[in-house]
Formats: C-alpha cells, sequence, structure tokens
C-alpha cells in the first residue's frame, strides 16, 4: 500500500488559529499510530478543487500511512473520533488519496460505515469495517 493521505479537518466557525490548534491536537494522535509520519500541510498546498484556501490549509494534515494495512483503517478510526467530539459544532474531515476522496461528516454511523468500507477496500485489498475492529451486525 505504502500510500499518503492528506487530511483535512473543518469546523464550522473556527477560524485559522483555532484551526491550526486542532489540527496540532489531532496530529498528536495520530502520530501515536503505527504510521511512518505525521505533517502538516504546509500553506500553498492546497488539495485540487479546494475552497477556502486558508480554513483548508490550516486544516491540513499529509500521513504517510506506510506499508501496514492497519495503518489507513487506525487513521480514519481516530479521525471518526475527532468528528465525535466536535459536540455541537459542525466538522467535517476529507480524506484523499491520489485524488480518491472521502468525506466525512457527522453523518449517521451507518452511513460512516459504509463510506469508510468501500474506501478502505479500494486502498487496502481485502481489508474493510472489520479491520476497524468494530461489530457491524453480520453485514
Amino acid at each position: 500500500m505504502d500510500e499518503e493521505l492528506r487530511l483535512h479537518l473543518t469546523e464550522e466557525g473556527a477560524d485559522a488559529d483555532q484551526l491550526d490548534e486542532l489540527t496540532g491536537s489531532l496530529r498528536q494522535e495520530l502520530l501515536q499510530l503505527d504510521v511512518d509520519d505525521v505533517t502538516k500541510i504546509a500553506p500553498g498546498e492546497s488539495p485540487p478543487g479546494a475552497r477556502g484556501l486558508d480554513a483548508v490549509t490550516a486544516g491540513g494534515l499529509l500521513v504517510a500511512v506506510g506499508s501496514a494495512a492497519h495503518g489507513l483503517s487506525a487513521v480514519i478510526s481516530v479521525a471518526r473520533a475527532w468528528l465525535a467530539r466536535g459536540g455541537r459544532s459542525h466538522r467535517e474531515v476529507r480524506l484523499d488519496i491520489d485524488g480518491d476522496v472521502l468525506n466525512l461528516s457527522q453523518t449517521s454511523e451507518a452511513d460512516q460505515e459504509r463510506l469508510v468500507d468501500l474506501f478502505i477496500s479500494r486502498h487496502v485489498p481485502g481489508e474493510g469495517l472489520r479491520g476497524l475492529g468494530g461489530d457491524h451486525g453480520g453485514d
């Protein structure tokens, strides 16, 4: 697999400084995983098609997931936990691997699971939600 994942965070009402702080906190969480590296995306490195350069840049991370199949699943699990911690704030996470984009927001758990499963299956053959360790009622 050995891919790089671009991860972009947004939080409604957050300015660039707040988003930068949230991004730094999430970066620390991701560094605890079995990934090769996690770096903030430098200003000016906006993803293709992105709008709102300042907010997207402030909330951007580049994750080198390495060759471990569970790395991508673990990163997505941490991103979903970040979403859940948003409380009443509307948060979104955009994950991008070579133009394949997964947008997660505070949607239903079932919808998120389906989207995540499809995304993981495209990048880690043989993996899916079962790689996330969840019980999905015998899908």
